[in-house]
Formats: structure tokens, sequence, C-alpha cells
């Protein structure tokens, strides 16, 4: 996703306990050990299938493509991948619950086949705060992820009126499949304190943190009442998560709230090491669910040999190159590449018809896995 905040994280030294007066219902640290040791050492790739722009287009009925997702997650599967993150959308519920039900059972239904348990993300702060249901528009030529929605919106998130909406599908979605062994868990609000300065800062919602940091204590809330068997969560992205006093608002909101510690980093290896050893402090089992931007240093060669040892699921950005266009860098948004490709890719492991990017690739995610390769 986009990432135009950085903040380095200083070396520190691993705090004792965890800072926070748990919300009723947070999972103790003591649950939330005992679920992770009974997980595979997770891994897998932020999915949407190669003929949607956007999560609207993977998921409306004209648009959903199960014989798609069926190839793709089978490409993953020969990884030894076990886990994909996979992006919802309130106007989805709104638009037609029970056929989005039914959708959602159907992608179940196939990543179950090819022993695939997603985490499901409820709602985005990242790219065009005006999303509309309905036909999507084709990508903008060169562009990284030119089409990619927020959910909710930037009217419905500063319209009160409108969470008990917002309500209804997040206690909707998450009573539906939260007894659901074939659901690994739930990621509440991708980057929630995510203002996109460079790419729609002149159309972002005004004051956006304030409404995102008054709500998302409440998708906790509405989610928890759903009683779900997985564990919940939102992924800090950056900052200083050391120390409590070093935290803003929505990050603290974020830690004090998950069950399990998600994090995204798309930095060198010595800083993704560091994101880890922050986060050690709370005691709970980590997942980084967003990592690998070939371009700045974040690769399979260098992270994943770190996310082994640390005992760390890793879930890369991009399973296959497509309408997204995410292979391609987010300084698109200021330098289109329509003359030239970039000189590596950004994201993503595979091209359209199941090629590699780079086979070596391949080995290492396999090597992580402990998938042996086709002998074919």
């Amino acid at each position: 996703m986009l990432r135009f905040k950085y903040a380095l994280l200083l070396p520190i030294a691993i705090f004792s306990a965890v800072f926070c007066v748990a919300q009723s219902g947070r999972w103790s640290e003591q649950q939330a050990n005992q679920w992770y040791a009974k997980q595979p050492l997770l891994a897998g790739s932020d999915y949407i299938p190669t003929d949607a722009i956007n999560q609207l287009e993977m998921w409306q009925a004209a648009t959903f493509d199960p014989q798609e997702i069926d190839r793709e997650l089978g490409w993953a599967e020969g990884l030894g991948m076990n886990t994909m993150r996979v992006f919802l959308h309130d106007l989805l519920w709104q638009q037609d619950a029970p056929g989005f039900r039914q959708r959602i059972d159907t992608f179940l239904t196939i990543a179950a086949k090819h022993h695939i348990r997603p985490i499901f993300v409820l709602f985005d702060s990242v790219w065009d705060p005006n999303p509309v249901l309905g036909p999507q528009h084709p990508p903008i030529p060169g562009v990284h992820n030119s089409g990619w929605v927020q959910s909710p919106g930037a009217k419905a998130l500063a319209d009160p009126g409108q969470y008990q909406r917002l309500k209804v599908y997040v206690v909707g979605v998450v009573s539906a499949f939260g007894k659901d062994p074939r659901v690994l868990a739930w990621d509440l609000w991708n980057e929630p304190d995510n203002t996109n300065d460079e790419a729609y800062g002149k159309v972002e919602l005004k004051d956006k943190e304030k409404y995102v940091a008054a709500l998302l204590p409440q998708v906790f809330e509405w989610a928890r009442s759903a009683q779900p068997m997985q564990p919940l969560t939102a992924g800090v992205w950056w900052g200083d998560w050391s120390k409590p006093e070093k935290l803003d608002a929505i990050p603290r909101i974020e830690l004090e709230q998950s069950d399990i510690m998600t994090f995204h980093n798309y930095g060198w290896p010595e800083e993704f090491e560091q994101a880890v050893k922050s986060l050690r402090g709370y005691h709970r089992p980590i997942i980084c669910t967003e990592f690998m931007a070939r371009g700045r240093g974040s690769t399979f060669d260098t992270i994943l040999p770190i996310a082994k040892r640390m005992h760390v699921g890793a879930i890369n950005w991009g399973l296959v190159a497509g309408k997204t266009q995410t292979y391609l860098p987010w300084d698109s948004w200021q330098r289109p590449y329509v003359n030239e490709p970039p000189a590596v890719w950004h994201h993503e492991i595979f091209h359209r018809d199941g090629r590699p990017y780079r086979e070596r690739e391949l080995e290492i995610i396999r090597e992580f896995t402990g998938k042996a390769a086709p002998t074919n």
C-alpha cells in the first residue's frame, strides 16, 4: 500500500510488560500465544485477482471470478503459502449482503481447497477516498494502484449517521464467518492513519485521523460482539512502537486493542528486524502483514530468513501482476511508467500467465514454508 510517512525505529530494549488495560473481550497474552503455537509458520500474500482493480471489482457479482481465484491460489499453494490477506468493503454489504456473504463463502471454499486460510481486512484508509459501486474505471497507465478505494469512504467516515450501517457490516461479516475454521484472523482496519498525502491529499477528508481515532475502538467493540474464535488485529505501519509514551493516538489504539501484533515494513532488513524487536515487548504473536518492495531493500532474500529466525509470519504485498499495477513503484504517481518499465518490479511474484518474476524467489519462499519444489 501507500507509504509516505516514514520514521526510523530506533534500537530499544524490549520492555517487560504489556502497557495497556485490556478491553473486555480482548484475548489474554496466554490465549494469543496458545493460538499462535497451533499455527504453522504463516506465509502468504496480500491478494487480489489479476483482473480486479480494487476490492469492489473483486467481489461484485458481475466481476467475481472463482475460476481465476482458483488458478491463482493454486500458484500460491505451490509455494507452500498457507494464508492470504484479503480486503472486503462495507459498500458490498450494503449493496447485497446475502450475495456478498455467499461469494465470501465461495472464496473460502476455494482457499481451503488450496490449504489457505485468509486474513480478512474490513476497513482501509488507503488510496481513493470516494468509492463508488458498479463498474470500476480502468487502470491509469503506468500508475501504481490507481483504482484502489477506501472503506469507509470519506463521506461515510465523516457522517456518524452512517455508523450504524458500518456496524451492521462488521457484525454481519464477523458473525457469518467468525466461527469458520477456514478464516485465520480479522484485520479490522488497514493503515487507519494513512492520509494519502501525495496521491489523494487534495481530496482527502479534513481531520481524517480524528474521525478514525473515534471510530476504530468502536470497530473493535463491534467485531468482538460477534464473539469470533479468530484473533482481531489492526496493524501499525509507521513510528516508534517501543514505549507507550512514544505512540500517537491511533497506533496506541491498535496496539492496545489487538489480540495479535501485526505490522507493515517495506524497509531494509535491519529496519524489519528492529520493528519485530520493538513489538516483542507486547508478549503477543507477531505477523508482518505487508512487506517486499524490491527497490527499497525489502526482498524475499533479505526478509524471510529474519522472519523465520524470529518466528514471525510474513505476508508480502502482491501475488500476481494485474490491474492494480502494484509491480510499479509508488513514485509512479509523480512519474508514470508509460514509456519504459521500472528497473525492478516493486511488488508481485507472478506474471499474469503464472511465470515467476524471479525463479530464485520461488525457491526462497519454498525454503521458508518447507514446501518441496515440483519434480516435473
